[in-house]
């Protein structure tokens, strides 16, 4: 790609950061020189010039307050951009999986939005593509931001978009939101290469990779992927037709009646599921525009390798902050509940719920959300995703803009536990709130002696209103776990303000051994 032009993030309408310093951005020619002017609604404008370096450019302009109606004008010799209606305000980035790409009319809330909202909210989205695909620049010029409409956000990012009106509404300017997800996707194609290939276990991503594709020519890859991508555009059509006469069938069933569906495909360079294939071709693309901080839900795709998911998550968010040169708040969402009930539990995300909640306590401004009650059996994809727009939404209100008390934004996590003969003492931090129950019994403890022979322990609310007492028969306790289980029954223990207590065990490291040896079993 050679000339000039500005990122395709920025166009007629895009959203810009207050109280940032403005990175504008683009490529142009070595030695050529860029100018940018940005034309406030005062008469006043901020203006800078760069040179081009390694067929890039990238000029900054001071901080601004939130504001709307200025011109962005970018010239290079004799071609000039000119960008109108451009807003200042909050910035987001949503990353991850499906669950974050999933889209707000399809959620349960949405068409009551779509039809009655009136937000001050911007979308731009990053495109679905990888680099290998010719038209790539082509199509990635045809982007643009949107405001809102009922038809226009329909394909938004239901959470995105749920954190973004309230954002709004609280802040009283507008927010830009840049999606930047893709379903089924791990963590490892969100990181660089370099990245992924410092620590052994997160580098089995790439081994992985490399043993796929040994051997084989680039002719050859694409010869496999293209007669994938034919089966799976007649497998999915079959599976449209096989819903119309049975609606809801499982999809064990569903495999049986059409042969095995082979999503992801096979694993080569025309694969966006491939380690760092969407580091490149999306995250790039929109680097380094200003933020005020990365909203992520992911963590699904990741669960045949739990015991490595606190390095990989924890790395992830390193990367990107080192290509943002940002330590920005880095808010997500932990996993909710969910397995398919024909499957074993196999207490895999229990292990990357853990994963996620060890990296907001070692992870400097990176705050969990806990979503532990809003799964669903049977669906991986939730389709009510008011909770967890709205939890996000708290958790930056308190945490990012200090505007929110604690006691309103953060869920009850266990603080420290007593054993002794016949039971214990778990005493939650409520950040300055107490605990509340829904319903009679508290559900989802368990206690064990050093065997690791779980139990169900009866649970009950102390007086002092941040602790629970429980008992069972099997003497003095060794350990004790909430909610250890990939779907719980029932949840029934919350903070005042609504916020479910966040799951935790207390075997530590002797029962991260056994959680890996029966994952073995499980694979094997």
């Amino acid at each position: 790609m050679s000339g000039f032009n500005v990122a395709a993030v920025f166009s007629d309408g895009c959203v810009l950061q207050r109280g940032k310093p403005v990175r504008l951005f683009g490529e142009c020619g070595d030695g050529d020189r860029v100018e940018a002017r940005l034309l406030l609604p005062d008469g006043r404008e901020l203006a800078g010039e760069t040179i081009g370096k390694n067929g890039r450019w990238l000029v900054t302009l001071g901080e601004l307050e939130a504001c709307k109606g200025l011109t962005l004008l970018v010239k290079c010799a004799n071609e000039e951009r000119c960008f109108t209606d451009v807003a200042v305000g909050e910035v987001w980035l949503c990353g991850g999986q499906s669950n974050m790409e999933f889209e707000l009319q399809n959620c349960t809330s949405g068409e009551h939005h779509l039809k009655n909202d009136h937000p001050d909210v911007r979308f731009y989205y990053t495109q679905k593509k990888l680099m290998s695909d010719e038209d790539f620049f082509e199509r990635e010029a045809e982007t643009g931001w949107s405001k809102f409409s009922p038809e226009s956000a329909k394909c938004w990012s239901a959470v995105g978009y749920i954190f973004a009106e309230k954002l709004s509404r609280a802040l009283g300017m507008t927010v830009g939101l840049i999606g930047c997800n893709w379903g089924g996707t791990s963590a490892s194609c969100w990181m660089d290469e370099e990245a992924l290939g410092e620590d052994c276990d997160t580098a089995s991503y790439l081994r992985d990779y490399e043993k796929a594709i040994e051997g084989k020519s680039r002719e050859q890859q694409t010869k496999e992927y293209r007669e994938y991508e034919r089966y799976a555009d007649e497998w999915n059509a079959k599976y449209a037709e096989l819903l119309k006469i049975k609606p809801g069938i499982d999809w064990g069933e569903a495999e049986k009646a059409l042969g095995p569906n082979r999503w992801p495909g096979p694993m080569n360079y025309l694969n966006p599921f491939r380690p760092s294939a969407l580091y490149h071709s999306m995250l790039e693309r929109v680097c380094p525009y200003t933020l005020r901080g990365w909203l992520f839900y992911q963590g699904e795709s990741d669960d045949h390798k739990p015991n490595t998911y606190y390095k990989l998550f924890k790395r992830m968010i390193r990367s990107w902050r080192d290509m943002w040169q940002d330590d920005a708040p880095f808010l997500y969402v932990q996993l909710p509940g969910h397995r398919y009930l024909t499957e074993p539990d196999y207490r895999h995300w229990c292990l990357i719920r853990e994963a996620q909640r060890e990296v907001e306590r070692d992870v400097k401004d990176a705050y969990m959300i806990c979503a532990i009650d809003a799964g669903e059996p049977n669906d991986i994809h939730p389709k009510d995703k008011e909770p967890i727009g709205e939890r996000l939404y708290r958790l930056a209100m308190h945490r990012v803009y200090g505007l929110m008390d604690a006691s309103e934004a953060e869920s009850p996590q266990m603080e420290s536990v007593a054993l002794s003969s016949g039971g214990a003492q778990v005493k939650f931090d409520c950040f300055g709130g107490c605990l509340t129950v829904k319903g009679e019994n508290i559900h989802g403890f368990e206690l064990s002696g050093e065997d690791m022979a779980f139990a169900p322990a009866s649970a009950s609310l102390c007086p002092d209103g941040v602790s629970v007492a429980l008992k069972w028969d099997g003497g003095t306790p060794a350990y004790v776990r909430y909610l250890w289980t990939n779907l719980p029954e029932e949840v029934n223990l919350y903070s005042a303000s609504g916020l479910p207590a966040v799951p935790f065990r207390t075997d530590g490291e002797a029962g991260k051994a056994r959680a890996g040896e029966i994952r073995q079993v499980m694979e094997l």
